[in-house]
């Protein structure tokens, strides 16, 4: 690991101010971190090649017309290939598919070595075995803080075999096993 100096003179002023905002941003993290979401993937095809990442900022908006709405980091490598298809699809995991979330959170890796999937109607990837899965086309984007929220109209949707949500909870994920352990 490597270690650079930083040599940047900082007035008391300054460095209140960043401790400051390094402890509101654990603060936020702890507060809403205490919000159990499910996890998705959300994937696509980008000239031909599947990709996508995980995601568990992944919202129902509205029943009529039907929307759902994603939160993407706007540091995200993937989704500019995505926006650029103007379609994706959004796998909901199972308990037991722990390993598919984190293969695709990761970055600079195949994500889709060793995981099984299917094309969508719109030949979109589906990770095999997830609980329900929507097909989109995006509506629209709003900028927002960090992230970039995506409305996406659904084009097409279907559930799964019924099992438990892979979960995440206070920074980490909770399968079946997990859930007994919270307090």
């Amino acid at each position: 690991m490597t270690h650079h100096l930083d040599t940047t003179t900082r007035t008391p002023s300054q460095t209140q101010t960043q401790t400051q905002t390094q402890t509101q941003t654990q603060r936020y993290k702890s507060v809403l971190g205490r919000f159990c979401t499910g996890v998705t993937v959300v994937t696509s095809l980008e000239d031909g090649v599947p990709t996508g990442f995980t995601c568990q900022s992944f919202s129902a908006l509205s029943l009529d017309p039907p929307l759902v709405l994603v939160c993407v980091r706007k540091e995200s490598a993937t989704w500019p290939g995505i926006r650029r298809t103007g379609r994706f699809a959004v796998s909901v995991l199972a308990s037991d598919q722990r390993p598919v979330g984190d293969r695709f959170a990761r970055s600079g890796v195949d994500r889709f070595a060793g995981v099984e999937w299917r094309p969508s109607p719109a030949g979109m990837p589906l990770i095999d075995g997830a609980l329900a899965w929507v097909e989109c086309s995006v509506a629209h984007e709003v900028d927002a803080g960090d992230h970039t929220v995506v409305v996406a109209s659904v084009t097409a949707m279907e559930t799964g075999t019924a099992r438990d949500p892979l979960l995440y909870y206070r920074g980490t994920y909770l399968g079946h096993e997990g859930r007994k352990a919270v307090t």
